[in-house]
């Protein structure tokens, strides 16, 4: 062989065997993990959110980062249970494929040495390459608060608001060590300082000493709250032009300036302003750094809404049948802020036109004085009714949840059943004048889908009328609706009605149709038609036909949970009668479907009726949240 092929061929070999040394190391990827022996949600969470481990899943690793990940979960592990008083757990890490752990006896000593894997620490093919790490966490005896020193000093400490924030300070003496209660406590007691104006206020001590050998800890904190601060006056400015005269806007401001700065009156005045729908952006800010003499200045800054509000839309009705709906409100139609509104419901077989005018009301609560008038026609194979109706109200907000509303009704109704013995119209006339009460009450956590909380409203109203004026009534109506959460994301909706008329016996039909209780449809009993539920005449082609009733009873049961992001489904049962003297129960059960849309809730249900087997399956759709 030639000395020059000799050559080439040893510097082929050398470059050969120093080849496999050149090749990178085979990645790792850690697929899963598993955090297991905690059962507090909060405290796995706070592991997993600590763990570089988590970040760097799903990324090819090399042997070194691994093990130094791995090293570094012990101590992020150990800190992460800190927060909920736990100082001494033992925490053990494993992984799937055996490999070795930071610590292991037969580790290399030198971290350079991972730099070529050995074989239990990579694998050939890709499979064996990922891995499932699973930390092991035993809490062991947590540390209890020994001692505890929590006070406000200043005349801050005798304020009741504040003394209510220290009353839940948390945790208390002989309680698990829970940082994150310490902290909402302590923000809470801040947070109490400022709303009572206490805007001085200095948290001068703020410690946690903690024992590791008795597992115990002592709490020193400690305010000096400083001089409270009183209300200023308050300014408004309106941008960008003014559309409400201030006169009119400050009637609405619950302080005389020199009171005690309480930010609940500023919360208070927020509401009031909302309330009125003028203006689309409402900024109402304290600003004790112009404050003088300890009295501070309020802001109310607020941008006008359109002034008008137009709505267009169509509708269907079984009964009605293809109709238009068409209104124009003005938000304010003067600088006094007056509001008029007008809708017109136009359809085939049923006609409405209200109109409304309302004064802003600001005297003993914050409301609106309304006087309005309602046309409404009703045309069907049964009943012919026409009716028109004066309104005079003053409503008031008397809390955050419950509006009252005081009303002087006027109307003059005609109306006429067609049966099959009378196939022609036989008109009848009332005229009724009364007042009536109702009460409103709303306290859920979301409008447009409750899952807490209460809804309702009470009617309490009567009066003189009839055809000879000689009929006297009295009727209570209440509905009441019951939300609570059921699983990640469902709700349990409770829903009960009662009506019951006073009144002679057997004048009930006397009364007109407005005047009378129904049942049967969405909203009511699904399952059955609109109004199908209760006493019933043959009208002029031989179909039932409502007649209404002096008493209602309903009652529903719905569950309803969401499964794919916007969609959901629900199962319901819903029961009830409109009776005169013995309810005759009528049950209907269905399922439904959800969609949260841009626009609001929207749901299709599917029922039927138990007391009809025969009955066809009815199908009701509603757009809008459903209290």
């Amino acid at each position: 062989m030639l000395p020059g092929m000799r050559r080439r061929l040893a510097r082929l070999s050398l470059l050969l065997a120093c080849l496999p040394a050149a090749l990178p190391a085979a990645a790792i990827e850690v697929q899963a993990v598993q955090v297991v022996g905690v059962r507090e949600d909060a405290i796995a969470q706070n592991i997993r959110s600590a763990l570089s481990l988590v970040e760097a899943q799903g990324k090819p690793l090399t042997a070194r980062r691994l093990r130094y990940l791995l090293q570094q979960a012990q101590d992020e592990t150990r800190r992460a249970v800190e927060p909920f008083g736990y100082y001494s757990p033992t925490v053990r890490i494993t992984r799937s494929d055996g490999g070795r752990m930071p610590g292991d006896a037969d580790a290399p000593a030198d971290a350079e040495a991972d730099a070529v894997p050995e074989p239990d620490d990579t694998a050939a093919d890709a499979d064996q390459a990922r891995i499932t790490v699973r930390i092991e966490v035993s809490l062991g005896p947590p540390v209890r608060v020994r001692r505890e020193t929590v006070r406000v000093e200043g005349p801050g400490g005798e304020d009741a608001g504040v003394q209510a924030a220290l009353a839940q300070f948390a945790p208390r003496v002989g309680q698990v060590l829970d940082q994150p209660a310490y902290e909402a406590s302590k923000k809470r007691i801040g947070e109490a300082l400022l709303r009572h104006g206490y805007f001085d206020a200095d948290a001068v001590v703020h410690r946690i000493e903690v024992t590791r050998a008795e597992q115990a800890a002592d709490i020193d904190l400690r305010w000096t709250s400083g001089e409270r601060y009183r209300l200023g006056e308050a300014r408004f400015v309106q941008t960008p032009a003014p559309a409400i005269r201030d006169r009119v806007l400050r009637k609405l401001v619950n302080w005389t300036p020199g009171q005690p700065y309480d930010a609940a009156r500023l919360e208070r005045l927020r509401r009031s302003l909302a309330g009125l729908d003028y203006f689309g952006l409402i900024g109402v800010t304290p600003q004790p750094e112009q404050a003088q003499d300890r009295q501070v200045p309020v802001l109310v800054e607020l941008t006008p809404a359109p002034r008008s509000i137009y709505t267009v839309g169509a509708s269907y009705g079984t009964l009605s049948g293809p109709g238009v709906n068409l209104g124009l409100e003005r938000r304010y139609l003067n600088s006094l802020g007056h509001k008029v509104l007008a809708r017109l419901d136009y359809a085939k077989e049923r006609k409405v036109l209200s109109l409304q005018y309302r004064v802003p009301a600001f005297a003993w609560l914050d409301g609106w004085y309304t006087a309005g008038l309602q046309a409404v026609e009703e045309r069907t194979d049964s009943l012919d009714d026409r009716r028109l109706e004066l309104v005079a109200s003053r409503s008031g907000q008397y809390s955050a949840h419950l509006n009252l509303l005081a009303s002087l009704h006027v109307l003059r109704e005609r109306w006429s059943y067609l049966t099959l013995t009378l196939p022609t119209a036989t008109w009848r006339y009332a005229s009724f004048a009364y007042p009536s009460l109702r009460a409103d009450y709303l306290d859920v956590d979301d409008r447009l889908w409750p899952r807490r909380g209460l809804a309702g409203f009470a009617i309490l109203r009567g009066g003189r009328g009839g055809i000879d004026s000689n009929l006297n009534f009295a009727q209570v109506h209440a509905r009441l609706q019951w939300f609570h959460p059921l699983g990640g994301d469902g709700r349990l909706r409770l829903r009960g009605e009662l009506g019951h008329t006073f009144t002679g016996a057997g004048e009930v039909l006397d009364l007109p149709p407005s005047l009378r209780f129904f049942a049967g449809g969405d909203g009511s009993i699904r399952g059955y038609g609109w109004r199908e539920v209760g006493p019933r005449i043959r009208n002029s082609v031989g179909q039932p036909y409502p007649l209404g009733a002096a008493n209602l009873v309903t009652a529903s049961v719905e569950y309803e949970r969401y499964f794919a992001g916007p969609w959901g489904a629900a199962v319901f049962v819903d029961t009830g009668s409109a009776f005169d003297s013995r309810p005759d129960l009528h049950t209907g059960i269905g399922i439904g479907l959800r969609w949260r849309s841009p626009v609001g809730p929207v749901r299709v249900d599917i029922a039927h009726g138990l007391n009809r087997p025969d009955a066809p399956l009815s199908l009701t759709l509603n757009i809008g949240p459903d209290l």
